[in-house]
């Protein structure tokens, strides 16, 4: 039986997930939860404070969940804004999922970070194990994350997998907080106005991710025998690397008249502590992970999908928030 339970579903990486899971188990076996109400949503749906553990149990038992996919979390620039959230809701949180995945013998994914990296990472070929001295308190707290995981793993036998996810690109939900949204955010101003002001230096180099190859790594990860999976902590996985300044020009291929200025804010010293490009050989070796997504692939897909909803009174990516 696959009974899973999605927290946080309702954020950028949550929103894809869940239709993936929807499409492979079937809509009675995926149970979205979020902290907010829905209306006139068909779909199971439960409200869930991941702090408040008793309301967390009470759903795990009332729909006798076998599967956490834990994706609730407060991410970089956010949480440094709301350090007091940021710790109670990624590392409390996390513990209460842990604790009742320990109690009722559920597998569990969370969501790991290039966050956890920092000005003593090196930045090229990042290693599976390495330094971890995050600039941030949501690097601060996936490091914890990763750690709480592996003690859980190794001490009461919790089947808890993780992924170290670089930015994610996605067309179907706004950005949610983070130092890499202007690789989300700038599609919608490109089509919307021709224009975008971005927040980090045009050769700020990062690890990206297209979204529907970050769901593929995660379904792949999680079906993966477990004799399989070495790393209990969490996986490095990539996909492409590049600079704002690349993709600016991939787009100006499919848009010429696009224009991009750039006026780096405090979310360029957290970029500049994050590697440029990582090593997952480990996560390849081990459970046969591949990307599929290069930049010009990511591009003209995340401009074919969104160019629609700009003729009409659908905009996803609009968003007062600005978010890993």
């Amino acid at each position: 039986m696959n009974r899973i339970l999605v927290t946080g579903a309702r954020g950028q990486l949550g929103s894809d997930l869940i239709v993936a899971l929807r499409q492979h188990y079937g809509d009675d076996q995926v149970i979205e939860s979020g902290r907010s109400h829905l209306q006139g949503d068909s779909f199971l749906y439960e409200v869930l404070d991941v702090t408040n553990q008793p309301q967390l149990e009470a759903i795990v038992k009332r729909y006798q969940i076998d599967t956490i996919y834990h994706l609730a979390s407060l991410l970089s620039a956010k949480g440094e804004h709301h350090p007091d959230q940021c710790w109670d809701i990624n590392i409390n949180g996390l513990r209460n999922v842990l604790e009742i995945a320990k109690s009722y013998g559920i597998k569990v994914f969370f969501p790991s970070s290039i966050a956890v990296f920092g000005p003593h990472t090196p930045k090229l070929d990042t290693p599976q194990i390495t330094v971890e001295d995050p600039s941030t308190l949501y690097g601060i707290t996936k490091v914890t994350g990763e750690l709480l995981c592996h003690y859980y793993a190794y001490r009461w036998g919790v089947d808890v997998r993780s992924l170290r996810l670089p930015g994610i690109i996605s067309y179907s939900a706004p950005p949610g907080g983070g130092t890499t949204d202007f690789a989300v955010e700038i599609f919608d101003r490109a089509l919307r106005y021709g224009h975008y002001t971005c927040f980090v230096r045009p050769e700020t180099r990062l690890p990206m991710m297209y979204v529907p190859d970050a769901i593929a790594a995660i379904l792949m990860l999680m079906q993966a025998d477990s004799t399989t999976i070495t790393i209990r902590s969490s996986y490095n996985v990539a996909a492409v690397s590049f600079s704002a300044e690349e993709l600016v020009k991939e787009i100006q291929n499919h848009l010429p008249d696009f224009i991009c200025d750039y006026r780096p804010d405090f979310r360029q010293a957290i970029a500049d502590s994050w590697p440029s490009v990582i090593d997952d050989s480990k996560a390849r070796a081990d459970w046969g992970w591949k990307h599929r997504y290069d930049l010009a692939a990511i591009v003209e897909d995340m401009l074919t999908k969104l160019h629609p909803l700009h003729h009409s009174s659908i905009h996803p990516l609009i968003h007062s928030s600005t978010p890993l």
